[in-house]
């Protein structure tokens, strides 16, 4: 019965969800399913996109643990407190941590400069100064990669250590996650090949060697779903408590909304009745069902206007494990 189930997942994955990497389902911290798709296999790293801002929000709440940061009620500025500011610019000053790690801080932009942002030496930077303008503080604004590297600027001045030091020291060692190296592109080949490769492990880093906040890591599916077994645990990880419980019930809980979606916002987490996920372009995903103890994780080939992942999760696997003790 089970097996025929899963097998009839799988034709629907390879019918409808046909760039998808590789699935783990835990539940109650064992796994029940791990399966690869499009050649690749356990070993393979795939750029989870905008599952990235998860990370981060995890990072900080690491941070604000050990008292690097205060609490995400500071101002964005007194990070940066060289950062010059135009007499006209006002709205900026009134920006808080908590604004960004909500998605309610505006910005200068309409459309994302993509072109000027990846030609840029100084994406922290770049971002600071599209911060702010007309806009309104505390309204939702989703900035899916021009402005989160804010916070990876704010990591690496408050902590004193390069993102990805901070995070392989404090996150990745003790879950047992590989992330070898920063990569820094020097073309635009370069980057499309990297969005496209399954056998790169890293994280992005800008040409000053901040890494990204909005995009750009690389991960296994195995990967994804520690990280949401490690919420799912309140923050403890083999005995260890490695981000607060206090952080992870502040981060999964609602604070904005995508008003045209109707869907909530915590801390970079995406929230639901039943629980939280992490959502990345391409159709990355890193769903915490709370009520029924369960992790589900996706990570996918790119590929624009990729079908809903958390339709498939309830639709199509949630069913096939509800059985299981």
């Amino acid at each position: 019965m089970m097996q025929g189930r899963r097998e009839t997942l799988e034709k629907t994955v390879m019918r409808d969800y046909g760039n998808i990497a590789g699935i783990v389902v835990l539940k109650d911290g064992g796994t029940l399913y791990e399966n690869y798709f499009n050649e690749c296999t356990a070993n393979s790293r795939i750029h989870v996109y905008s599952v990235t801002k998860s990370i981060i929000s995890i990072l900080i709440g690491i941070a604000v643990d050990k008292g690097y940061i205060k609490n995400p009620d500071q101002k964005v500025l007194d990070f940066f407190p060289a950062y010059e500011i135009k007499k006209t610019e006002k709205t900026i000053q009134n920006i808080t941590l908590k604004n960004l790690l909500t998605m309610t801080a505006p910005y200068k932009y309409k459309w994302n400069p993509y072109i000027k942002y990846f030609t840029s030496d100084d994406w922290v930077k770049f971002s600071l100064d599209l911060l702010g303008g007309r806009g309104q503080v505390g309204k939702f604004r989703y900035a899916p990669l021009i402005g989160p590297d804010i916070m990876s600027g704010i990591l690496g001045r408050a902590t004193g250590q390069p993102v990805l030091n901070f995070a392989q020291e404090n996150l990745f060692a003790p879950l047992g996650i590989v992330v070898e190296k920063n990569i820094i592109f020097q073309n635009k080949e370069e980057q499309l090949a990297f969005n496209q490769a399954t056998d790169i492990s890293g994280w992005v880093a800008d040409p000053m060697g901040v890494n990204t906040a909005g995009w750009g890591l690389t991960l296994s599916p195995m990967d994804m779903a520690k990280l949401g077994q490690l919420y799912l645990n309140h923050g403890m990880w083999n005995g260890r408590q490695i981000v607060s419980d206090r952080w992870v019930e502040e981060s999964t809980k609602e604070h904005s909304r995508w008003k045209t979606q109707n869907l909530p916002y915590g801390y970079l987490w995406w929230i639901y009745q039943d629980g939280f996920a992490a959502m990345g372009d391409g159709g990355n995903t890193i769903f915490v069902n709370t009520k029924k103890n369960m992790v589900f994780a996706i990570a996918s080939l790119f590929r624009p206007r990729a079908r809903d992942r958390i339709e498939l999760i309830r639709e199509y696997i949630e069913p096939v494990f509800d059985d299981c003790v």
